[in-house]
């Protein structure tokens, strides 16, 4: 049987929508697909992480057992350097599912940061892994930034959501990239909600001989109108590397409905990676000739 080439998978970010990344790995190990590098893209980087190490499975169930009460309960404010600090989440990430270094990882990993000074696209491939996944998953302005060796690091969303060129460097001549922002339809709620007393607004329109309906549309919050306008980044990002660095098969989960913070829709996204993996299993096996 010929040796089949060398197979990289680039986990791209996309906040809760990543555990649609759980689903694709899940589902390519049912097919005896086994990828040789991970690269990833903050979420990307938190299940990446978690696959190299051996416990994928651990994440799976801990993902399908948040609520949304127990989601809320991971978040801490922050006072400086961003609306929350991200200790709750990462420190739980860490003490559950890796706190190793990279050299004892079972399969090569690699995640992408940013450095917030230069604007530099940052591969961390040594050291502690739960802190390069810390660093990878700092949303700017979200989260506070990460110091690591003396620079201040956040999301490699910024530069590079879907590390391709990550999975090339590292040796892969065969890539997956798993794309999460590419069906996006909702960035924050939509539902109408009264902005004043019903009575209050509707005699204001009513002096300006409006007919516009008393219930209008709220304004999205503080941290919904960053992480929208960083989507919208991203995808642009996201859609210019992908044209210059093209992988051979690109999977993309429709998990466009997820909003941000829903991480406890994880059955829904694990799901969606497993079905785009089903769909697209043709498109792989002939990319890697088996």
């Amino acid at each position: 049987m010929p040796h089949r080439p060398t197979l990289g998978i680039a986990l791209g970010s996309g906040s809760a929508r990543g555990w649609a990344h759980v689903g694709v790995l899940q589902a390519l190990s049912e097919q005896g697909i086994a990828p040789d590098f991970v690269a990833g893209c903050s979420m990307g980087a938190m299940v990446g992480a978690a696959f190299a190490a051996g416990r994928i499975e651990q994440l799976a169930t801990w993902a399908l057992s948040l609520d949304w009460k127990r989601v809320v309960g991971l978040v801490d404010v922050a006072l400086r350097g961003g609306v929350f600090k991200g200790d709750r989440l990462l420190n739980l990430y860490q003490g559950q599912f890796v706190r190793c270094p990279f050299s004892e990882l079972s399969v090569p990993l690699a995640v992408v940061a940013t450095d917030l000074a230069t604007g530099q696209e940052v591969w961390l491939r040594e050291g502690d892994v739960s802190d390069a996944v810390r660093a990878s998953c700092t949303v700017p302005g979200l989260f506070r930034p990460v110091l690591r060796q003396g620079r201040y690091l956040v999301d490699g969303s910024v530069v590079n959501p879907i590390p391709v060129s990550l999975c090339r460097a590292m040796g892969a001549q065969v890539v997956i990239a798993v794309d999460l922002g590419s069906d996006r339809v909702r960035r924050f709620p939509l539902e109408s909600q009264p902005a004043l007393g019903i009575k209050s607004q509707q005699g204001f329109f009513d002096m300006l001989g409006s007919s516009v309906s008393a219930e209008v549309r709220p304004l999205p919050s503080i941290v919904n109108t960053l992480l929208g306008a960083i989507d919208i980044m991203q995808e642009r990002i996201a859609h210019a590397r992908l044209g210059s660095e093209p992988p051979e098969v690109l999977l993309a989960p429709r998990v466009g409905h997820f909003g941000p913070f829903e991480y406890h829709r994880a059955a829904l996204a694990i799901a969606a990676g497993r079905e785009v993996v089903a769909e697209m299993l043709p498109a792989i096996q002939n990319a890697l000739a088996i």
